[in-house]
C-alpha cells in the first residue's frame, strides 16, 4: 500500500507571485494571508492540514499546465501516476482561461504542477483556490525563485519576469529535481524510484544541452540572430550565444504596433539576417509582414521553419516530448541561419 502524504505547499504557489526584484519583501505577508486561507478551509472540510497520508494500490493522479511540465513529470513519475495536462499543442498559455472541465480535473487532482513566473497568469485564481485547499501545487520554477542573477526581466514589463525558463535546458533542469523531490515527499515509498529515474532523465538533458551548445556554435558569428514571433527565445539565446528579438514583447497578450515591425525591418535589413521564424502557438501575419517589408526594402529574408514556443508538438510525436521540442528548435535554428546541425535525435 502506498504512503502519500498530502502536504502544505501554498508557500510555493505564493513565491511565484512576486516578482523579481520585489517577492522577498512581499511573500511573508502574504504567505500568512493564505496559509490562514488553508487553515480555514481544512477546518470546513474537516481535514488535517499538512501529514494526512492516503493510501491505494492505483496511481495517482497529477495535473500539469503545459506540455513541457506534463512530459518531465511524465518521465520521473513513471507507472506511479496518471498525468494528464491542460494546455495542449499550438495553445498560448499567456492567453489561456481555464475551463469548467478543466476545474473538475484540477480539484480531481491528488498532485498540480505548474510553471509559474505568471505563465498561465489567467490560470492564477483557480491555482490559488486548489493551493488554500490543502492541495500539493508546486511551481517548477520554485528552486530558481530567488535567483535574480538567473532569472530574466521582461524587456516589455521590467517589473516582471520572463517564464520562458524551459528554453534553457541547464536552467529547466533544476525543474526536475523540484518535481522528483515532491513527488518523493507525496509518495514515500517510491522515493528511490522517482530520485533515480529524475537521475537518467537529467542525463539525457545534460547531453541535449550539450548538443545544443555545439550545434549553435556552427553558426557563422554574424548571423547569430535570432528573429520570432515573441519574445520567448531570450534564456536560450543567453545559454547558447543567440541575439534574440521578439515582435511581441514576452506575453502575447501585447501586440506589436506598425513603428515596431518597421524598426524591426530596418534592423533585420542593416544586420544581414537570412531567415526568420513563425511559432507554433502564435499567428504568423507579423512574421510574415516582415519578411514583406524586408523584400521591399531590396533583402531577401526567408522564414527558417516553425518553432515550437509556449507548446510542444503534437501528442505522440517526437516533437510533442520535451527533448523533442528543444532539439527540433535548435536544429532547425542552426540550419536556416548557416550552421550544421544533424539533430540531437539521431546523434
Amino acid at each position: 500500500m502506498l504512503n502519500r502524504r498530502r502536504i502544505d505547499i501554498t508557500g510555493d504557489f505564493i513565491l511565484n507571485h512576486q516578482n523579481m526584484n520585489f517577492y522577498k519583501s512581499i511573500y511573508y505577508s502574504l504567505f500568512s494571508l493564505l496559509l490562514a486561507a488553508f487553515w480555514a478551509g481544512c477546518a470546513d472540510l474537516g481535514q488535517e492540514p499538512a501529514g494526512e497520508t492516503v493510501s491505494s494500490d492505483a496511481p495517482y493522479r497529477i495535473v500539469c499546465t503545459v506540455g513541457m511540465i506534463t512530459d518531465v513529470v511524465r518521465n520521473v513519475a513513471g507507472e506511479h501516476a496518471e498525468v494528464e495536462g491542460i494546455i495542449g499543442e499550438g495553445v498560448d498559455p499567456h492567453l489561456y482561461k481555464p475551463t469548467r472541465a478543466d476545474v473538475v480535473k484540477l480539484k480531481a487532482a491528488d498532485v498540480i504542477f505548474y510553471n509559474g513566473l505568471l505563465l498561465e497568469g489567467k490560470m492564477a485564481d483557480v491555482l490559488v483556490q486548489m493551493a488554500t485547499s490543502g492541495k500539493p501545487v508546486h511551481a517548477v520554477t520554485e528552486k530558481i525563485l530567488g535567483d535574480e542573477q538567473y532569472l530574466m526581466e521582461k524587456e516589455d514589463a521590467p517589473e516582471y519576469t520572463d517564464p520562458h525558463v524551459w528554453m534553457d535546458v541547464e536552467g529547466w533542469l533544476s525543474g526536475v529535481e523540484v518535481i522528483a523531490k515532491a513527488l518523493a515527499v507525496y509518495d514515500s515509498e517510491n522515493a528511490e524510484d522517482y530520485m533515480s529515474r529524475a537521475a537518467n532523465y537529467s542525463g539525457s538533458l545534460e547531453a541535449l544541452h550539450a548538443y545544443a551548445l555545439e550545434a549553435m556554435a556552427t553558426i557563422p558569428e554574424g548571423q547569430r540572430v535570432l528573429v520570432t514571433a515573441h519574445d520567448a527565445f531570450r534564456y536560450m539565446g543567453r545559454a547558447y550565444g543567440l541575439e534574440v528579438r521578439g515582435i511581441q514583447g514576452i506575453s502575447t497578450e501585447s501586440e506589436a504596433g506598425v513603428r515596431d515591425l518597421e524598426e524591426l525591418v530596418d534592423f533585420i535589413v542593416e544586420r544581414n539576417i537570412p531567415a526568420v521564424f513563425v511559432e507554433s502557438s502564435v499567428a504568423d501575419k507579423n512574421v510574415r509582414a516582415l519578411v514583406e517589408g524586408a523584400e521591399a526594402r531590396g533583402h531577401e529574408v526567408r522564414i527558417g521553419g516553425e518553432l515550437f514556443s509556449d507548446a510542444m508538438g503534437p501528442p505522440g510525436s517526437y516533437e510533442g516530448t520535451y527533448i523533442g521540442m528543444i532539439d527540433h528548435n535548435v536544429t532547425t535554428i542552426v540550419n536556416a541561419l548557416g550552421g550544421k546541425a544533424g539533430g540531437f535525435k539521431g546523434g
